[in-house]
């Protein structure tokens, strides 16, 4: 696997554009498109929120029930979430906009939006900004970092990843790019995900490599705990390496998924490093776990504390707080059996052994916890599993930011 520069633009036929259109943001981008010179198959995962965003019913219906995809139309600065069917409307509206200008079927035009809860999209400036975009859609990597640029919210960076893999003789491109930075929560987040692949796959396999892959990486990600209503990933794949098509899980699906998971893990870190108002990522791993499924639910509680959350923002190795959120988390260990180390650039440092102190160095602890990206281990000595989970320190500026997000 070799590791490139570029995101949804990365892969073969596909093109990308950004246009500030003023739904909410002034002098910023705040539209993006992705558009595939041929149709695509499609996968896409989605919010376990009961409350769902229009864009993602709308996408639902074209993943599950329509035979391709071609084009994606993302704004940002307001969700279309919560807008009943005037809402829902705008999304066929945006649909048709993009399907006149491409001269494809509105069917195969997927949406998606991101900001603000309850408020109705201005259409005449969506349908504005699609017109626009259609005229500069390019496939340069340049063109894909805007498009990662125009759907960001409170993010602070662009964030995108791309990959290649040689299956079948032909060299075969993933990309991708996403948005996400509060409202994050495992079970998907306030997040969108567009990940392009030239790959030739079968929708069956498509969906089974993403829907796997999306509990290992995105759904490990917690920034603040709220489960968004417009959490989408979608995978389009086009075909155009020309490998020996994907059909079963043999090598080649292997080698695929592998790649997917890279991107999908790089983009999710950058999801949790890039938390509101955060200062550093923070990573659990728990290894020697009896079960897989046993060491997602210890991780997970880690990783969503906010008084370990709080520590990790004040350099403060208070360990106590990581056993305790291990302790609440419904799975069942022997507390008196955990070693626990902190990790960074900085070194890494046994905290705890066999569930007490080990008497270390307070002043090297908080060395090793003062980097920008921090990591806990813990070893609960049970089996051979282990799972990782994402998130970052709790600040001040969390609280700012979401006190006045809507102004």
């Amino acid at each position: 696997m070799e590791i490139i520069t570029g995101g949804v633009t990365a892969a073969k036929g596909f093109r990308a554009a950004a246009q500030a259109a003023e739904i909410k943001y002034k002098n910023r981008t705040d539209m993006a498109m992705i558009y595939s010179e041929v149709p695509c198959l499609a996968a896409g995962t989605f919010t376990t929120n009961i409350v769902k965003a229009a864009p993602v019913k709308w996408d639902q219906e074209i993943v599950y029930y329509y035979p391709s995809a071609q084009a994606v139309v993302c704004n940002s600065g307001i969700a279309n979430a919560c807008t009943g069917e005037e809402g829902y409307g705008y999304c066929k509206k945006t649909a048709d906009a993009a399907a006149e200008a491409l001269n494809i079927s509105p069917m195969s035009v997927l949406v998606a939006s991101t900001g603000v809860i309850g408020m109705q999209l201005p259409i005449d400036r969506i349908a504005n900004g699609v017109k626009a975009m259609a005229q500069k859609l390019d496939g340069g990597i340049a063109a894909g970092t805007e498009a990662a640029k125009a759907i960001m919210t409170t993010d602070t960076v662009k964030k995108e990843a791309a990959v290649q893999v040689v299956i079948g003789g032909k060299t075969v491109t993933i990309g991708g790019m996403c948005k996400g930075s509060g409202m994050i929560h495992p079970n998907m987040c306030t997040m969108l995900g567009f990940v392009t692949t030239d790959a030739k796959i079968s929708k069956e396999m498509l969906q089974e490599a993403l829907s796997e892959d999306v509990k290992d990486t995105y759904n490990m990600v917690s920034v603040d705990g709220d489960t968004s209503t417009n959490d989408t990933v979608l995978l389009l794949a086009n075909g155009l390496a020309d490998n020996p098509e994907i059909t079963e899980k043999g090598e080649d699906y292997q080698i695929f998924k592998g790649a997917l998971n890279y991107v999908n893990t790089t983009l999710a870190k950058c999801i949790a490093g890039d938390g509101e108002g955060a200062t550093a990522l923070f990573e659990v791993k728990i290894i020697g776990a009896q079960s897989k499924e046993q060491a997602v639910t210890l991780s997970k509680s880690v990783v969503t504390s906010s008084l370990t959350k709080a520590a990790i923002y004040g350099h403060d190795a208070n360990w106590g707080r990581i056993l305790c959120a291990m302790g609440y988390s419904g799975a069942q260990f022997d507390p008196e059996k955990v070693d626990l180390y902190f990790e960074s650039r900085a070194g890494k440092i046994k905290i705890i052994e066999n569930g007490v102190s080990t008497g270390y160095s307070e002043e090297e602890a908080t060395k090793i916890l003062s980097e920008d990206a921090v990591t806990a281990i813990a070893d609960i000595k049970m089996g051979s599993f282990e799972a990782t989970a994402w998130g970052c320190d709790l600040t001040y500026d969390y609280v700012k930011i979401n006190a006045d997000y809507r102004s």
